[in-house]
Order: C-alpha cells, then sequence, then structure tokens
C-alpha cells in the first residue's frame, strides 16, 4: 500500500489499549487528521516521542478506511518549554482545540501550522506575555479561515482613526466611538488596541510578533480577541474554562 510523508503537529493524544495511541495531526497538504500510532507508548518505541502532545515530526503514514496509520515518524521539533508552566501549557492545548475544530485545509492548513508552531515556540522560550501569544493566535487564525474582519474603517462613516473604537464579534466590522454610541455599543478598544489589531491580522508571517502595547490596551485586546474568536467557532471549547481558571 503507498504511504504518504508529511510533517505535522501532533495537537492531541489519545490512549488506545494499552500501549497504543490515536493521535490527531495538522499537516500542510492533509489538514487535520486522526491516525492510529500503534505501540507508541512504549519507552523502547521508534514513535514514543514523536508521537507526543506538541511534538513537531515528520510521518510516515498509511491510508486506512477510517484513519491513517503512523509507520515511522522521526522528531523535528519538540515544544519543551511548554510544560515548564500549567498557564503556558493550557494555552497550548486551547490553541490546539481551536485548530483542531477549525480543521483547515490546503492553503489554509500550511498557514495555520506555520501560525501553532511560531507560537508553541514563543510559549516554550518564554519570548512574549501568553496574553500577548493568545490574542495574536486567535486573531490570526480566525482571520487566516476565512474570518478577517474588516479593519480599514468605521462601517458606518468611513473614519479610519481614533481614541475608541468598537470591534462587533459576529460581523467583524469597526465603529468608531461616535457611530458605536449611536448603535447602542460600548467601545472595546483604544488606540493601541486597534493598531496592534491591525497589525496581527494583516502585517506578513515573520512579523507578526513585531510590536508594542501598553497593559491597558492589551487587556483590551484580549477581550475582544477571544471574543471575536469564540463567536466564529461552531461550537464551546473543553480547553476554554480551564484557561481562564489560570490566565484570567
Amino acid at each position: 500500500m503507498d504511504t504518504i510523508v508529511t510533517p505535522g503537529l501532533v495537537l492531541k493524544e489519545t490512549r488506545y489499549k494499552e500501549s497504543d495511541r490515536i493521535i490527531t495531526l495538522l499537516t500542510p497538504g492533509l489538514g487535520v487528521i486522526s491516525a492510529s500510532a500503534q505501540s507508541s507508548l512504549r519507552l523502547k518505541s521508534k514513535l514514543f516521542s514523536a508521537c507526543g502532545l506538541f511534538c513537531y515530526s515528520e510521518f510516515v503514514l498509511v491510508p486506512g478506511r477510517n484513519m491513517y496509520t503512523v509507520r515511522e515518524a522521526d522528531v523535528k521539533n519538540v515544544f519543551h518549554g511548554i510544560s515548564s508552566s500549567i498557564e503556558g501549557m493550557s494555552l497550548a492545548m486551547y490553541m490546539a482545540e481551536m485548530a483542531s475544530a477549525l480543521s483547515p485545509t490546503g492553503d489554509e492548513a500550511a498557514k495555520e501550522l506555520r501560525l501553532l508552531l511560531n507560537c508553541f515556540y514563543m510559549i516554550s522560550k518564554k519570548k512574549a506575555d501568553l496574553r500577548v501569544i493568545k490574542a495574536v493566535f486567535e486573531l490570526r487564525t480566525m482571520s487566516e479561515c476565512g474570518f478577517l474582519p474588516q479593519l480599514v474603517y468605521c462601517r458606518d462613516c468611513g473614519t479610519y482613526d481614533g481614541p475608541a473604537f468598537y470591534l462587533d464579534p459576529a460581523e467583524g466590522c469597526l465603529l468608531c466611538e461616535s457611530c458605536a454610541q449611536k448603535a447602542g455599543k460600548k467601545c472595546n478598544l483604544d488606540a493601541g488596541a486597534l493598531f496592534a489589531l491591525r497589525h496581527i491580522c494583516l502585517v506578513e508571517d515573520k512579523k507578526i510578533f513585531g510590536f508594542r502595547i501598553s497593559v491597558g490596551s492589551l487587556a483590551k485586546l484580549s477581550t475582544a480577541a477571544e471574543q471575536y474568536a469564540l463567536t466564529h467557532l461552531d461550537k464551546p471549547l473543553k480547553s476554554y474554562a480551564f484557561l481562564r481558571s489560570v490566565l484570567p
């Protein structure tokens, strides 16, 4: 039977029988898939590390009726630093579940994989505030999966800049302070949060974390980003409640 060779990031692992695992992978070409990793829980197994949670590996897969089977796997990157804190681990689980729920395909899957790898690196190496990483992931992943908000100007009057704006989480549009008041909405972005919002959604991949933001603006950005992402998901995320308990 023909095999498929692909890089993949392990989003989820489920123990099956005594030493087997069923893993959920995000791959650039196949999107989100499930695969059986037989005997991968045995310490002497060549699949033990490569099929671990949040491990990025090169997989040799055999297609099956309901899922793939992992024939071989070689580790490319293990984000050890993620598990060094409960906050980092819970954020990674939240992001992995969101990526799995969105189940991107084609070019969207490749972009999602790059984004997750970037965010996992930032968590693992403690390169940024976890709230910044969370907001970046939420806004960018929704933008790349077909939910890019209209960020250029106020929907009603065309205003580009101002001290306060409202991002509508359902409609994905901006309202300036004046138009938000007329619509009975309370502004959820200040100037700093609006700048960061535009930067995250529109800048090229390698510059996505290249912005600075004050504590006050980050609080507004975090709330708006979370509301926007969760509004566009089909169902609640199981990891969300725990994340909120450790990273309020």
